[in-house]
Parts: structure tokens; C-alpha cells; sequence
């Protein structure tokens, strides 16, 4: 079916559309300000969990006004995508005892939510347990705390996102493979459309509706483009901080969702969602300035040439890719896009604009330095992703390691070297690698191994099609 421009949804979505003012303020009574003026009836309290997936709370705007802090049991920061809770024995303080945690709102993160019915807002908060400790298994302070190393020296990282995504037909059988949605030709695309205008305009009334969207919450798209799939786009967000950042995109991720929602079609961020066709990143540019003086340190202000802190922070990220790489690629389906010709960088090599290395310097000049992780999918969660490069460009710059030479070959034939191959594989680099787990807290990586390691379990579970194909009547 075409795109449904019917009278009926457009009333309906007329009637939903308000130009609520953009995201954030600083207080509680700034909130209550702005909630009346909007005519806020509800408020969705949210938190990102382990996978990045919002979770929280819905509740009426004036018992929120009333008493904005609220409680959750800890086990939210346990629970697997499929919504199970692995064995904790022996992890102390987990959900083993079926604690609370309790949620304050950062009202900086304060923003309609422009596609429900009736005047909604939402939120983000922060976790912590009753002794007013955060807590460590939370995306958000995983960030925090990278971030926090950052602060002590004087640094504040910068960093830009780049989403692809799949816009598909609906699909209620998860037994059928996925399939691109017709647009308003009425015909699905049948080949690749790369950076094509036209391809785009074939969904011009979702995107017009995903643009008032993001404006409306604040959401900084600086582009829209057409990616080498079928029916796959990809945003890039402006440039800013990390924590906002990924704010950003987890709010971006429920829009893309809700907007497709609409037009009657999905948007998925799954890192390989069709076979014969390429995955989904999510790139992440990185630079580092002086807190100070806002100087760029990954360029000499006399010469414009780069540091030697430049160069560290680029080593940190090829000595330490193997061991986060879970945290850039969380699924075994994220494997399959980081299979080798795949498309997508599976290798630690960088060079200059060398877009087959899994690290990538841009063209720029000396004040917009920056470096580009190719490797992370669009599946991970963008708190735990950003705080995983970051750490490890931490951990290069603080001991002034120095990286490899960086290649203007296609990276892609050269060995895969330590970089794993599956999600186990990566689990236990990760568990091994001290100098990260320091960085991203003891606490954290042992519920995430966990966590990560039940999926994989309930995965094996599954028999696939390619097993009963050519082991049923071979073997």
C-alpha cells in the first residue's frame, strides 16, 4: 500500500501538531512554567536502559508538578531486550534483591512529545539508590563517568552522530524476511539509490512530519540523506556534547519510529535487517577542546598541524576497539553487518578520508579536527557507545601510546586482526580488559557481560532457516 495521505489522518494529525517550545529549562519551576503554558496533561518519565530502549513511568502532569521524583525497581538495568533477567549470584546489590532505584528528572531534557494524542511531555532522569549514590549499571552515568575523567583534566569532548537506518514494510511475522515500503510512486524501490534526491522525495510526507518532529523537541538534524541500501537514510545531529548527544539520539530513535508509525510503515535501527543489503551504522566524530579556552587539542595553535594527543587518542581507540566492541556492536545480528564483505569496516587500521578503515580522519581544517569510529551499528545504545570510543581515546592520551601508520589502501583486505567476530568473542575481550572496565565501572561491565551473554544463550535456542536448509538432509 501506498503512503496514507487520507483527510482523516491529516486532520487528525493537524490536531496534534503545536509549536511547543524547544527542549529544556533548569528548574522545577521553570518545568511548571512551561508545562502549563503548553497545556501538559501527561508526562512520560523516562530512563534508557542497558540497550538503550526508553523505559520509565507515565504519570499526570500535576501529581509530576507535586513530587517529580519517582522510584523503579533496579532489575530495569537487568533486563534483556527480549525482557528477560539473567542468573545474578554472586553480583551484589543487583536485582538478586529486588531493590528500588530512584529516578530524578534532568529537566534539561524537558520536551513535548509531538505525535501523542493528548499534551504530552517527557523527561529523562537519572538513577540512584536511596543512600544518593548513582547508579553504576545506568547508560547515562556509564557517560558521566567517562566524562568525569575528561573533566579532571581540563578536556571536554565533542562528538557528532551520524544514524542509518532501514525504512521497511510492516512485518507482524517475524518468519518473513523484511521488505522495502512503497513510497508515493507506489512501487518499493528495486535498487540501490546512494545519496539519491529523488529516492528520498519518495517519503517526503514522513520526512516533513520526522523534521516538525525533532523541531519540536529540540533536536539539532544538521542532514538527510539516502544511504547505499534500499529504502536506507541516514541523520547526521550537529555536533555538541556527549551526554546531550546522545539525548538526542535516543529522542531521535523514538521519533524516526513513531513518524513511520504514522505513514504506516516501520523504521528499524537493527544493524543488518536484510540480507543482501549493506548494515547500519551509527559513525561517531570525536574531537577534543581545552575547557578553557575552547581550543581544538587535536591541533597545534601555531602551526595547525596535529598533536601528539591527537595521535594518542587515535592509538587508544585502535589498542582498545576489540575490547569495547560489544559495546558498539550489542547484538549477534550486529556481527552480521561486521562481517567481512559486508561493507562496513571490520578492521582498528585509520587513515586520511580513508572510508574502509574502521577509523576515519576527516577533511577539515586545523580548528575541526576530529576522528571518525566507523565501527558502531545503529543498534547500540548511543550513551554506552559514545562512553566505550571515549574511554579508550582517554586511555591513548594518558599514556601517550602511538598509533599504527595509517593506510590509503582498501582497508578491507587487509586481516581483521583482533577485532572479534561474534558477540561472545567480544563479551570476553571486554571482561578482560582492566584499563576499560576501570573507565566504564566494575559494576557496569559485570551486569552488561551478563545481560549480553543470556541474549546470546536465548539466540542459541533458535534454529534458522539456513540450518534446516542445508544441515537436515546433509549431515
Amino acid at each position: 500500500m501506498p503512503l496514507d495521505h487520507s483527510a482523516k489522518n491529516q486532520m487528525k494529525s493537524k490536531k496534534r501538531k503545536k509549536a511547543f517550545s524547544r527542549r529544556g529549562v533548569d528548574t522545577v519551576e521553570d518545568a511548571r512554567e512551561w508545562l502549563q503554558s503548553q497545556g501538559i496533561e501527561e508526562i512520560e518519565c523516562l530512563i534508557p536502559d542497558l540497550a538503550g530502549v526508553a523505559r520509565g513511568k507515565i504519570m499526570p502532569a500535576k501529581k509530576f508538578l507535586t513530587s517529580p521524583y519517582m522510584n523503579l525497581p533496579l532489575a530495569v538495568f537487568y533486563q534483556t531486550i527480549a525482557g528477560d533477567y539473567p542468573d545474578l549470584e554472586g553480583v551484589v546489590g543487583t536485582v538478586q534483591s529486588d531493590t528500588d532505584v530512584f529516578l530524578k528528572p534532568d529537566f534539561r531534557t524537558l520536551a513535548a512529545v509531538p505525535w501523542a494524542h493528548d499534551p504530552t511531555a517527557q523527561v529523562i532522569h537519572d538513577a540512584f539508590h536511596p543512600d544518593g549514590r548513582p547508579v553504576e549499571e545506568s547508560p547515562r552515568q556509564v557517560l558521566r563517568r567517562v566524562l568525569g575523567f575528561y573533566e579532571a583534566k581540563g578536556w571536554k569532548p565533542i562528538i557528532a552522530p551520524e544514524l542509518e537506518f532501514y525504512l521497511v514494510e510492516k512485518n507482524v511475522d517475524p518468519d518473513y524476511p523484511l521488505k522495502p515500503p512503497i513510497g508515493r510512486s507506489g512501487r518499493p524501490e528495486t535498487g540501490r539509490q546512494g545519496y539519491s534526491i529523488s529516492a528520498v522525495n519518495e517519503f517526503d510526507a514522513l520526512f516533513e512530519d520526522m523534521y516538525e518532529y525533532s523541531e519540536s523537541q529540540g533536536l539539532e538534524i544538521d542532514t538527510l540523506i539516502h544511504e547505499s541500501g534500499v529504502a536506507q537514510m541516514e541523520i547526521n545531529l550537529r555536533h555538541g556534547d556527549p551526554l546531550e548527544l546522545a539525548d538526542q539520539v535516543l529522542m531521535f530513535k523514538r521519533t524516526i519510529k513513531e513518524t513511520a508509525l504514522e505513514h504506516d510503515i516501520y523504521a528499524t535501527f537493527m544493524a543488518k535487517p536484510m540480507a543482501q543489503e549493506p548494515g547500519s551504522a551509527m559513525h561517531i566524530h570525536q574531537s577534543i577542546i581545552d575547557a578553557k579556552t575552547g581550543k581544538n587539542l587535536f591541533s597545534d595553535p601555531q602551526t595547525g598541524n596535529p598533536t601528539e594527543l591527537f595521535f594518542a587518542f587515535i592509538a587508544g581507540q585502535q589498542k582498545y576497539m576489540p575490547a569495547i566492541t560489544s559495546l558498539l556492536a550489542p547484538y549477534v545480528n550486529s556481527y552480521r553487518r561486521l562481517a567481512k564483505g559486508s561493507g562496513a569496516p571490520v578492521n582498528t587500521q585509520w587513515g586520511y578520508d580513508n572510508r574502509t578503515a574502521g577509523l576515519r580522519v576527516p577533511p577539515s581544517d586545523a580548528e575541526n579536527r576530529r576522528l571518525e569510529n566507523r565501527i558502531p551499528s545503529s543498534d547500540a545504545n548511543p550513551y554506552l557507545a559514545i562512553a566505550a570510543v571515549l574511554a579508550s581515546g582517554y586511555l591513548g592520551m594518558i599514556d601517550k601510546l602511538k598509533p599504527a601508520d595509517p593506510v590509503d589502501i582498501d582497508a578491507a583486505t587487509l586481516p581483521q586482526g583482533d577485532l572479534p567476530y561474534s558477540l561472545v568473542q567480544a563479551i570476553i575481550k571486554l571482561e578482560r580488559a582492566q584499563p576499560i572496565i576501570d573507565m566504564l565501572g566494575p559494576q557496569f561491565v559485570t551486569a552488561y557481560s551478563r545481560v549480553k551473554l543470556y541474549e546470546y544463550e536465548t539466540f542459541m535456542q533458535t534454529i534458522s532457516p539456513w540450518e534446516r536448509e542445508f544441515l537436515l538432509l546433509n549431515v
